[in-house]
């Protein structure tokens, strides 16, 4: 029995380059929810393969990541390498409120569920090669990147590992983005505005993480500052820099990075 009132999933037949669109009724966002889904050629002979949830940054949705990204594409070659094991990628929307939800729990939805709860579970109950015992994991870009972490550590159970791009690191930084007021992201607990307090208040339990941004991003001082309020927590993390700015070319090259530091930590 599904967990949602209604489910669409594209036609086999109208598929390209391994891309599937699931749309279900959310609770959570009290509507509909769109998720792109890529499924390998080798999938169709494997059971219990890792979800890879990919977030997205404002302005975006559940498309971008494949067609503006290339994610698929650099998943496919990836596994044909023999770099990574074969591996199911969920793009889903943040909910599609004002400039982008920043993956949280506000009016008018809970969108912070809608990714931990909905999204495994409508993939699970969809693409065949993805059981209850898929390992799952989080990762994202600028928003998305802020949710990644953010979700990532709040859940940690649910999360073999997190990476983020180029990532918003205070629920503050979503004003250099969006026209919404910030008094709409305000949540009722302090630490799930931070990065950081989030980490640090679930220090004990926290999944292996990764970040990385690109030295000239107008977020590269906020990445650095998490980075060593990490150190100074005593919190094990990855971080790198490199070469780039806050725009596609860089998260299509260093998307690579990400899945190569999930395929580490099964």
């Amino acid at each position: 029995m599904s967990n949602f009132r209604t489910t669409e999933i594209s036609d086999a037949d109208a598929e390209h380059d391994g891309l599937r669109f699931i749309t279900v009724k959310s609770n959570y966002l009290k509507g509909r929810g769109d998720i792109c889904v890529f499924v390998p050629d080798e999938a169709k002979k494997s059971k219990d393969l890792p979800l890879i949830l990919l977030l997205h940054g404002v302005y975006g949705s559940a498309w971008i990541w494949a067609l503006k990204g290339k994610a698929h594409l650099t998943t496919q070659q990836l596994i044909q390498d023999k770099k990574i094991s074969p591996m199911v990628l969920a793009m889903p929307s943040d909910g599609l409120w004002g400039d982008g939800t920043a993956y949280q729990s506000i009016v008018p939805g809970n969108f912070e569920k809608w990714i931990v709860e909905d999204v495994p579970t409508a993939v699970k109950e969809n693409i065949p090669s993805v059981t209850v015992n898929s390992p799952v994991y989080i990762a994202g870009l600028s928003m998305g990147g802020f949710g990644a972490l953010r979700l990532g550590a709040t859940y940690p159970e649910k999360f073999a590992a997190i990476s983020a791009h180029s990532s918003i690191t205070s629920i503050e930084q979503m004003k250099l983005f969006v026209e919404e007021p910030l008094t709409h992201y305000q949540p009722v607990e302090t630490e799930a505005s931070s990065v950081f307090l989030t980490m640090q208040a679930q220090k004990d339990t926290l999944p292996p993480i990764r970040l990385d941004c690109g030295q000239q991003d107008l977020l590269i001082n906020y990445n650095r500052e998490l980075h060593n309020q990490l150190l100074e927590a005593n919190i094990p993390h990855t971080y790198e820099e490199f070469e780039g700015g806050h725009e596609w070319s860089y998260w299509q090259q260093h998307l690579e990075d990400t899945l190569l530091f999930f395929e580490k930590h099964p």
